[in-house]
């Protein structure tokens, strides 16, 4: 192996030398100058196969060396020097072919279906834009099918998340990208303090009030009751008048485009990066109000999509697992040492 400070080919592997424990490694797709804080490594076909060689690298085998002899404490850096003389078990070249070919057939997999999860973002967007928000439904104040905002309380809990049979308060992160996270939540120090009129029910729709720049405004649905956990002061619950409004299409409602730019736009804050929204604000909200019945249709047709994006996120998880486990296996099982 050879390594080369900045340039690099197409095929070459750029591998991050500092902090090598976030496991940073890419495969060039075109010749380029890369920071001095990477580590260009191109293989010497003789010894390994470049086509292998980034599935090598990314072993734990490797990566667990590479952290064991990087130097600083702050910025934990690898020096080439150190580096090259490393000795690594390698298999022969013909099984290097074979473990090579069945990696980046998974590698190909996980890349399908991340093309995949990407145009069900899109439509995703799409539709909260053009169906959910279209400008050809009725809009009005969002107050007007709200039958109440429920505000929780601040009382102190440990950095802990509650057991099943103990009491805690939500954190503000609980309220998710990805949905609701349960176990973003403290544990109460007196059980006393936990108050049942603000536990979490099963479809309860919540918004964060305070937050990052960003985060501020998010939503999401419970999916089942937390009767052990309580709401932080910093979470809010809508409660709809369920006459007039879907629960599941005001939830895409405020998670779309043109909703969130409102909230973006009353959020306040002095200073850092935090902002605040107040009840009032969330009361001032601009919302489409399609009938009730289209309300419910659309809902379905947005939550299918949602699921598949999900179910796509599993794959990619799963694959990336299974692949990993392989890749180790593979390459440690046919390994001789070099």
């Amino acid at each position: 192996v050879t390594g080369q400070k900045l340039a690099f080919k197409k095929g070459d592997v750029i591998f991050g030398r500092r902090r090598a424990y976030q496991r940073k490694l890419a495969v060039a797709e075109f010749d380029g100058i890369c920071s001095a804080h990477a580590m260009v490594v191109r293989a010497k076909p003789k010894m390994i196969l470049p086509e292998f060689l980034p599935f090598f690298l990314q072993s734990d085998m490797f990566m667990e060396r590479a952290i064991e002899i990087s130097v600083g404490s702050l910025s934990p850096t690898i020096n080439w020097k150190t580096l090259r003389v490393q000795e690594f078990p390698l298999p022969p070249i013909d099984e290097q072919k074979r473990i090579a070919e069945i990696l980046w057939a998974a590698d190909e997999a996980v890349e399908k279906n991340l093309i995949s999860r990407q145009k069900a973002t899109q439509l995703l967007d799409s539709m909260r834009i053009h169906e959910v928000c279209s400008e050809k439904y009725h809009w009005q104040k969002f107050g007007t099918i709200l039958k109440s905002i429920v505000a929780g309380k601040s009382v102190v809990g440990v950095n802990t998340p509650a057991e099943m049979h103990e009491f805690g308060v939500l954190k503000v992160s609980a309220v998710a990208p990805n949905g609701f996270e349960p176990d973003e939540n403290k544990r109460l120090i007196n059980s006393t303090d936990f108050l049942p009129q603000y536990s979490v029910n099963q479809g309860a729709l919540l918004i964060t009030r305070c937050n990052t720049t960003d985060l501020v405004g998010r939503v999401c649905l419970t999916p089942t009751d937390y009767p052990n956990l309580m709401l932080c002061d910093k979470t809010l619950q809508l409660v709809l008048d369920e006459s007039k409004a879907n629960r599941r299409f005001m939830f895409e409602t405020l998670r779309s485009r043109p909703l969130r730019n409102q909230i973006m736009g009353c959020a306040t804050g002095t200073g850092g990066a935090m902002k605040n929204i107040s009840q009032q604000d969330i009361r001032s909200l601009s919302v489409p109000l399609p009938p009730r019945d289209l309300q419910e249709t659309i809902a379905l047709r947005v939550a299918s999509v949602d699921q598949r994006i999900d179910e796509l996120t599993s794959q990619i998880n799963m694959l990336r697992v299974l692949t990993k486990q392989l890749s180790n296996e593979l390459i440690h099982g046919g390994a001789a040492h070099v």
